[in-house]
């Protein structure tokens, strides 16, 4: 077999959980394949300690922190290493920017739009693990991956299997798609329950380790709401033609449906080193240090329709999906105050849901699609304040 050019890559987010096992994946080849792949840039929100940890052994050309207040700190770590540091917003752009073959796109929230639309504009692949992007403009996000030319490749297991098996050459013929959620901790919780329930609870996904803001996504199931947006803009079907399914023991990440009656699945153990080991070698395959799923070990597979009734938070998202225009930027920006509340100690889980519709209600969500990052950074900010007022004082 001809050996594969090193590939050079960027990973903005280095340190969170799908950053860090980007990181473990690339250390793995380069050991089986020496300089199989060349990291150009590295960055992290604040943490200095696990990003310089990170630069040590992969010897990038260029690190930044996003929090700017953590500089001193990071030129401290970096004394005498050579390696070219930058901060805040600027330094995390400047690092998009950098030339690299492959973009690791993994910054959490709205924070990762404008590092996330820089390394798009170089028209290189980028591995698209931040779904506000797509959330919070996509219109806008999409058709600079057009006019770029980039390869978008969606890291998160259900997008990643709907890509595997989605027919781009026959989107006449495809029906449905539905992702598969694991209804996180609370799925068979009362809300009464659910009323009671702590950050540290919310944050026990039965299947991933994630960070705790997904993690809460997932409890509400606001999580699986926002990736029907995101399906939404990536594959260009309808509302109409996206669902979810309950499906607890998370083997089946996604189907797609064909109108000769076919449906096809993509299926694999709950591992997200699959879908990053999928998007790092695109369009190659490469292996991955990860269980092979074994159905006749698992025994079975049980799937249920999701109770919007007890998940408020997936009826916002699809609603707001259908509205388009402004509202799922809005939606977005509200989630993501609410959760931080959540975490925070200053609201209930059950207020998350009654905080996002509060300022879906309150705000303007008949606008158009936000065009540019200035409109989706005005109606961003907007929300949160408007968000932020129906906190409790």
């Amino acid at each position: 077999m001809m050996a594969l050019a090193p590939r050079r890559v960027t990973i903005l987010g280095s340190t969170g959980s799908v950053g860090v096992n980007t990181v473990e994946l690339i250390e793995h080849h380069n050991k089986l394949s020496p300089g199989r792949f060349q990291v150009v840039a590295l960055t992290a929100h604040s943490n200095v300690k696990e990003l310089a940890a990170q630069a040590r052994r992969l010897r990038p050309d260029f690190v930044a922190i996003g929090q700017a207040s953590r500089y001193g700190e990071l030129k401290h770590e970096f004394s005498g290493t050579g390696i070219e540091l930058g901060a805040g917003e600027g330094g995390v752009v400047e690092a998009a920017l950098r030339s690299s073959d492959w973009v690791m796109a993994s910054i959490i929230g709205a924070a990762g739009l404008q590092p996330t639309l820089a390394a798009v504009s170089r028209g290189v692949t980028v591995a698209i693990a931040n779904k506000e992007c797509l959330v919070s403009a996509g219109h806008l996000f999409m058709s600079k991956v057009k006019l770029s030319g980039a390869t978008l490749v969606p890291v998160d297991s259900e997008h990643n299997g709907v890509f595997q098996v989605f027919d781009t050459s026959q989107l006449q013929a495809i029906e449905k798609v539905t992702l598969t959620a694991s209804g996180g901790p609370f799925r068979t919780w009362t809300l009464e329950q659910m009323e009671q329930a702590t950050p540290a609870q919310a944050c026990k996904h039965p299947n991933y380790s994630m960070g705790a803001k997904i993690s809460v996504d997932s409890a509400t199931l606001m999580n699986k709401g926002l990736e029907l947006i995101e399906a939404h803009h990536l594959f260009g079907m309808a509302p109409e033609q996206l669902g979810v399914v309950v499906h607890p023991q998370q083997a089946v990440h996604c189907l797609v449906s064909y109108a000769d009656g076919s449906v096809l699945a993509q299926l694999g153990s709950p591992d997200m080193r699959t879908p990053i080991a999928f998007a790092l070698g695109y369009p190659e395959r490469m292996s991955a240090p990860t269980r092979t799923l074994n159905l006749v070990e698992l025994g079975h597979l049980t799937f249920e329709a999701p109770d919007t009734m007890r998940f408020p938070c997936l009826a916002l998202a699809q609603a707001a999906m259908k509205m388009g225009g402004s509202a799922p930027t809005i939606l977005n920006a509200a989630n993501e105050i609410a959760v931080e509340a959540f975490l925070a100690g200053q609201i209930g889980f059950a207020a998350i849901a009654s905080i996002v519709e509060t300022t879906m209600n309150g705000c303007d969500t008949s606008t158009q699609s936000p065009d540019s990052i200035g409109e989706v950074l005005t109606i961003d900010n907007a929300a949160r304040r408007h968000a932020k007022s129906a906190l409790p004082s």
